[in-house]
């Protein structure tokens, strides 16, 4: 006779939730792990425990050891160098030289920054060490004696022995650590930058996009007013005190600043027949110092505006904000070291192409040489190699040059092709300098050398219209601030940029052609009825007035504007090639786009 028992068990539904999800758990931690190691899920790592340790005075390991510790930065000399083609044109080896030393300047900064946040670091937890060991009333009074140490912190003091005191001067196992190396930070040089070049070509306008791009202060001296100390004329101890003004009077920014030395080849060295030469060799001997790394005491002089009658009353700004100036007393002296300054020195050596020429052995003597012009347009113009001449030159380039790449041409049309040009001035060595008047150790402590060229024609006509602050861009703003709309035709361009080229005076003499073509016309049309002005090649070859447009004649502005672009279209095809006649009707032009014309 068998007995079954059956066990009943009452389970609360608060239980059988509980079981439920237990159970769930457990079957997600068995799917879980049924996976393939190569998949990758958020929860893998989660129910690790303790693994490792951090401490933030030693070096990070991990995948994460070998990186820097300033983090990788958004600045980098291509989006600097994206930055100057927007203001400058043209002057490519320029831009890549002058972005690489300033990126590399900011690059220095920062490490400095943060190498003095370390030691500060540092220093601050040595005395917080130092303090446990100090009696807690050593400071209760005022000129009390801090507490003489019998022994040391790490040796545990012997109660039966007498106290000896340490020697003053230290052993010579004491002294060894001023031979150890090993806790030295890397010191990173700055690199100064002389750049070599005609006048108005873009130099200084480079320098200070650079500097405004990056937040740098930035100061620009003239060298032709530098003397010696003693002579009349400014001390070259003004530079770091424009600089100090520029950076509105803050001693750390006017450290890590810039500076522009201007016209620097006027201060090379002239053999005069009497005196001492105070204008040039002297000044290259006191910007050594300067240059170098040294301490220049700036004497801080207030801002002239803030005592001007027509300013604010007490010297205080339009929104009664005291003026930006120096602290303390007017006479106040400034310490300023020079070591982290990046000097940007710049001129126009004129002639040092003959000598680069020379020690080449291309002079100017015998049957069939080149005749140098001693203008400053062929000047220019002689810096500047075609040709034979600039093959030669290339085969011996200080850099490397990219080979030209060609652009697609899918429908067969001619290109003409560019005229390569070599500048003698990329060739430049520390021996031509020194030949033309500059001092050897003036020389040396400006390491980078690179050189710009004149702007031709083509050059001229998109410095017009390419930058954001282009002359056509602000003439035709300043004509929509009077309600007229100004605009330029292609022949027009081409004809204020040929005017400008014979000048002599790069881009600058853009600004004074315009100038003479539009005077009368900013004096008649402000206040008229005149709604448009178009300035055509005619206007631009003096043949006649600027056209007006009277309201109500916009149709008219623009076919006459459509009528001189279509003139010039057939100038330029004709010049191209002279067998192309004019063409007339449609028929025409369809015939001479199919033979590639």
């Amino acid at each position: 006779m068998t007995l079954q028992t059956t066990l009943l068990v009452a389970v609360s539904p608060q239980a059988r939730t509980s079981y439920l999800a237990l159970y769930n758990i457990s079957r997600r931690t068995s799917l879980s792990s049924s996976r393939t190691s190569s998949s990758y899920n958020r929860s893998d790592f989660s129910g690790q425990g303790y693994s490792s340790f951090y401490e933030p005075d030693q070096p990070t390991r991990g995948p994460l050891g070998n990186t820097s510790n300033v983090g990788a930065g958004h600045i980098t000399p291509k989006a600097l160098r994206q930055r100057l083609d927007s203001f400058v044109v043209d002057q490519d080896r320029a831009k890549i030289v002058l972005s690489v030393a300033v990126h590399e300047h900011y690059l220095r900064i920062q490490e400095i920054k943060r190498q003095q946040h370390e030691q500060a670091r540092l220093d601050a937890q040595a005395q917080r060490r130092a303090s446990v060991y100090r009696h807690p009333v050593e400071d209760e009074f005022p000129g009390q004696q801090s507490t003489v140490e019998l022994h040391s912190h790490s040796e545990t003091p012997s109660y039966g022995e007498a106290p000896a005191y340490r020697p003053a001067s230290p052993t010579p196992q004491d002294s060894e650590w001023l031979l150890d190396t090993s806790d030295q930070q890397l010191q990173i040089e700055k690199s100064n930058v002389l750049i070599l070049g005609p006048t108005g070509v873009g130099k200084t306008l480079m320098c200070k996009t650079l500097a405004k791009t990056l937040g740098l202060p930035i100061s620009m001296s003239d060298c032709t007013t530098f003397t010696q100390a003693g002579y009349i004329g400014d001390d070259v101890e003004s530079c770091i005190a424009r600089l100090f003004s520029a950076a509105n009077y803050d001693i750390g920014a006017a450290e890590h600043g810039i500076i522009v030395l201007d016209e620097i080849d006027k201060i090379a060295g002239t053999k005069i027949s009497y005196g001492k030469d105070v204008g040039g060799e002297g000044v290259q001997q006191a910007l050594l110092k300067i240059i170098e790394g040294t301490t220049v005491q700036v004497q801080a002089k207030p801002e002239k505006s803030a005592n001007r009658p027509g300013g604010a009353p007490g010297g205080r700004g339009t929104d009664g904000s005291p003026p930006p100036g120096p602290g303390g007393n007017k006479g106040e002296v400034f310490n300023i070291r020079t070591d982290n300054i990046l000097f940007i020195c710049t001129g126009a050596f004129s002639n040092l192409h003959k000598i680069v020429l020379d020690r080449k052995s291309m002079g100017s003597m015998g049957f069939g040489a080149s005749i140098r012009a001693s203008n400053a347009h062929a000047a220019a113009d002689g810096v500047m190699l075609t040709g034979a001449e600039a093959a030669s030159f290339k085969k011996d380039s200080p850099f490397f040059v990219p080979p030209e790449i060609e652009a697609p041409n899918p429908f067969g049309v001619k290109q003409p092709k560019r005229e390569e040009k070599v500048n003698v001035l990329d060739h430049v060595q520390p021996a031509d300098l020194q030949k033309f008047g500059m001092i050897p150790e003036l020389i040396g402590r400006i390491p980078t050398v690179c050189a710009v060229s004149a702007l031709d024609e083509e050059a001229l006509v998109r410095v017009l219209t390419e930058p954001k602050d282009s002359l056509v861009r602000q003439e035709e703003h300043k004509s929509y601030l009077r309600n007229i709309e100004l605009r330029f035709t292609s022949g027009a361009l081409r004809e204020i940029a040929r005017k400008a080229s014979k000048m002599g005076t790069g881009a600058r003499g853009l600004r004074h052609v315009v100038d003479q073509l539009l005077l009368q016309a900013k004096y008649e049309t402000p206040g008229s009825s005149v709604k448009h002005i178009l300035v055509t090649r005619d206007v631009a070859l003096l043949k006649r007035a600027p056209l007006y447009f009277h309201r109500g004649q916009s149709a008219a502005f623009e076919a006459a504007h459509t009528q001189d672009e279509e003139k010039w279209e057939e100038t330029l095809r004709s010049e191209e090639d002279p067998s192309i006649a004019p063409v007339s009707s449609f028929q025409e032009y369809r015939k001479a786009g199919a033979a590639g014309f």
